[in-house]
């Protein structure tokens, strides 16, 4: 829907792929035409590179892009896409495998002058990943060269546990990647996670757009987001941007990307490259003021950055809650189902980025995402006033969310003063039984669940229905 939407409005024709289980979904009756992959596992659909490039051949598309996950930074299909002679909406393949491998990326980075953890290269000899864990200092990280999301990363607290973790971490990237290379890292206790958003194009010009905080993550999968960070200072901020460009012009890095950074005690170090949109860009977008996607379109179809540095300025607070179907009080297992009721929030200041309605079924095969609520204030302070009435206006009836989670976070003491790392939701198990509360309040979406049960109401909204099918029938 996302990148639809900034199609509609240069007046590009779209097309959408999709799974069975995605056939009736939002995105594939608004766009210009859709196609059906197959099958709703995504390996049979989704990540068919073959049945995708048929599509395009049979519609005739030019440019694919390829959103935000599944294909989204698979350097072989973009090579494919290459080869096929069909526009790729994000950067050259290389580069794509290049910060794919997060042992490659940080030799280019190191080669940059871009500050890195301490570290080494790919694990092969144990003997050595000992003496290298020691050189390095405990507590380490072991992480898949290949990984994302967490997948395959392991903290080690002493030499006791190290060789096990190693087969634990290749046999788990092996697994989910294909491919087993794990390397060593400095376990930074306590970091904030900190990106900055990057555009380039084709004729050498790469600039930033300013930083994005992602501290407030479960199990290394982002929860909220703001910008600016709570904890950004002028200093630090030129400091960081100057490396992010670094970044990317290592790699002279074309469209939109994201270069992210641990910091902790006044130090900052790069962590990787997002070789694609991220879902928090729309944070970005709304205290700059630039299309992001449309930006993409822009850089694809050969145009130039008509951006100047100087002239990027972020204007007010912005945060992005992650919407899910999950249950926070059953260890976030997602709860996939029929949205029986659905009212999304409105006023002044809010954006909500969603592809689903009421009616809509949350298929089990996907993410769990449901939205991307984001909000804009003129201040932090006026932000997160803003985020608390959003939160509580939003109703989705039908499956179990984890809006009241979002609530607890929001209202969270340490929260509202900008006082949070990466560990915040472990380190706080108090959330749960703030979920639990939340759930009993008053809320919109419990005057929602009142009224659709009242007979009254619902016979009325029955005719009502009724009458408008027959009304559009007799107009058709």
């Amino acid at each position: 829907m996302r990148v639809m939407r900034a199609c509609k409005e240069l007046g590009i024709p779209t097309v959408a792929v999709c799974s069975e289980a995605d056939r009736k979904a939002f995105f594939a009756l608004y766009a210009d035409e859709a196609y059906v992959l197959g099958p709703s596992p995504a390996r049979e659909s989704y990540l068919n590179v073959d049945k995708i490039i048929n599509v395009a051949r049979t519609c005739g598309a030019d440019a694919i892009h390829p959103g935000y996950g599944f294909l989204a930074e698979n350097a072989d299909f973009a090579r494919r896409c290459e080869r096929e002679g069909i526009h790729f909406i994000g950067p050259r393949s290389e580069t794509i495998e290049a910060m794919g491998s997060k042992i490659k990326a940080r030799e280019i980075m190191a080669r940059a002058g871009v500050p890195t953890v301490p570290g080494t290269g790919a694990i092969e000899n144990p003997l050595e990943a000992a003496d290298a864990a020691k050189e390095i200092g405990y507590p380490v990280l072991i992480k898949a060269s290949a990984g994302g999301g967490g997948i395959g990363m392991r903290v080690v607290e002493d030499r006791r546990e190290l060789m096990h973790a190693i087969e634990h971490a290749q046999s788990t990237a092996q697994s989910a990647f294909g491919e087993p290379t794990v390397y060593i890292e400095k376990y930074v206790r306590h970091p904030r996670h900190i990106e900055f958003q990057v555009l380039g194009d084709d004729y050498g010009k790469i600039i930033h757009l300013g930083e994005r905080e992602c501290s407030i993550q479960r199990r290394h999968q982002k929860v909220i987001e703001e910008s600016p960070s709570p904890i950004m200072t002028r200093e630090l901020k030129e400091r960081m941007a100057a490396a992010a460009l670094r970044a990317a012009r290592a790699v002279d890095y074309v469209n939109a990307g994201t270069v992210e950074f641990i910091y902790s005690e006044g130090n900052f170090y790069f962590l990787e490259m997002n070789t694609r949109l991220q879902v928090e860009h729309p944070i970005t977008e709304v205290l700059t003021g630039v299309d992001l996607v449309q930006a993409q379109l822009r850089i694809a179809a050969g145009e130039r950055l008509p951006y100047r540095q100087e002239e990027i300025q972020q204007h007010g607070w912005a945060l992005e809650c992650r919407v899910c179907a999950e249950d926070a009080l059953n260890n976030f297992t997602p709860t996939p189902g029929t949205i029986r009721g659905y009212r999304s929030p409105g006023g002044i200041g809010i954006r909500v980025d969603s592809g689903v309605h009421m009616g809509y079924v949350i298929p089990p095969y996907y993410d769990s995402l449901i939205s991307k609520l984001v909000i804009y204030g003129r201040d932090r302070k006026e932000a997160l006033e803003r985020t608390r009435r959003a939160l509580f206006e939003y109703v989705i009836l039908g499956v179990v969310t984890n809006l009241p989670f979002l609530k607890a976070v929001v209202e969270n003491e340490d929260f509202q003063r900008g006082d949070y790392s990466t560990h915040f939701i472990e380190e706080h198990p108090e959330l749960l039984a703030d979920v639990e509360r939340i759930s009993k309040e008053r809320s919109l979406g419990g005057i929602f669940a009142a009224l659709k049960s009242n007979q009254a109401i619902a016979a009325i909204s029955a005719a009502v229905s009724a009458y408008l099918a027959e009304e559009n029938a007799q107009k058709v």
